[in-house]
């Protein structure tokens, strides 16, 4: 007997399923009327070719926007029920925003397909995702074939973040941010992982359920400006090697034993150097010794620091994220954790 694997049996050949779009926002409301509009272009497409059901639905998560764009969202969604809505408590970051709409819309499709806000995925890629996911796929990853948009500062520092995520230990996949399609088993996956310091990007990879890719041109950003300036960069890449690695921890071990085994030849050789009478103190090699060894000393402890900081994070079990409304079909508001 030909067994089909267990995802559910190559998705039972012609059956059409539900599927989400999610949407995180932080203070898009320049960009989001235009985004609602291709994406309901889009919906409305793949539903008259039959590719996945009416009960389909569009999903904003604001993530505590300070300008008009909850309010916008809440227009769409007395204008339409196509559009949905959820509101969290107050601003959580943009990962914490994705998994809050991934989870609260998990019961209610089949698949997830996650994006930014501004369109700069290419929202033509949905469909060779649906294709994939078809074949038996629970996770596709969008991916950017070229970054002909990018500043080369931009270029530069952005392959540069997934090279020394590779290096530290990460499982990344390259030029992959959070444009991708989730089966509803694999959301399933993802919610077993427990940790409060969420780094999506790292993790999704780790759930290991069939996957494939899809490439597609990076586009100009609508309107508005990026939400990730070289700050939050940086920021974002600690908190990912940080969260998923302890390779810094490791290489900082061997520093130390690299400046240990330093230090006993300096031993050998000032001893040397006294029993052939050259006992002239070198003040300026003295100093330059304590400074380095001092500063590397710091470096240990703030590295260490920051994973005992993760450790402190975790024990809390605070929540990461709380939504305060939930735009749905039945209209229904709800807090979740």
């Amino acid at each position: 007997m030909i067994q089909l694997r267990n995802a559910e049996s190559r998705r039972e050949v012609h059956k059409t399923d539900t599927l989400y779009l999610v949407i995180p926002c932080y203070n898009e409301e320049e960009v989001l009327p235009e985004t609602a509009r291709q994406l309901l272009e889009k919906m409305q497409s793949l539903m008259t070719a039959g590719k996945i059901t009416e009960k389909s639905r569009i999903v904003f998560v604001n993530d505590g926007s300070k300008d008009r764009t909850w309010e916008l969202i809440q227009k769409f969604h007395a204008e339409n029920p196509i559009y949905q809505g959820i509101s969290l408590s107050r601003n959580r970051g943009h990962q914490n925003a994705l998994l809050a709409g991934l989870m609260t819309v998990k019961k209610h499709c089949d698949m997830t397909i996650s994006l930014d806000a501004d369109l700069q995925d290419d929202i033509d890629a949905i469909d060779q995702m649906i294709a994939k996911y078809e074949a038996g796929n629970d996770i596709v990853y969008g991916v950017r074939s070229a970054r002909k948009t990018d500043t080369l500062f931009k270029k530069c520092t952005a392959e540069g973040f997934y090279k020394v995520m590779k290096h530290m230990g990460a499982d990344l996949v390259f030029n992959h941010a959070d444009y991708r399609l989730m089966s509803r088993r694999a959301l399933d996956g993802l919610e077993s992982f427990k940790e409060v310091n969420m780094f999506l990007r790292g993790v999704v990879p780790l759930i290991g359920y069939p996957s494939d890719k899809v490439y597609y041109a990076r586009k100009e950003r609508l309107a508005g400006t990026s939400k990730y300036p070289l700050k939050k960069m940086l920021s974002f890449a600690w908190e990912g090697i940080t969260s998923l690695s302890t390779k810094p921890i490791t290489l900082i071990t061997r520093l130390g034993m690299l400046i240990f085994l330093v230090s006993i030849g300096m031993l050998i050789y000032s001893v040397v150097r006294h029993f052939m009478g050259a006992t002239t103190t070198g003040w300026t090699s003295l100093i330059v010794s304590i400074w380095a060894i001092g500063g590397l000393q710091l470096l240990a402890i703030g590295v260490i620091g920051q994973y005992i900081g993760k450790v402190y994070l975790e024990t809390k079990e605070r929540p990461k994220y709380i939504v305060e409304t939930y735009l749905s079909d039945e209209n229904e508001n709800s807090k979740e954790e």
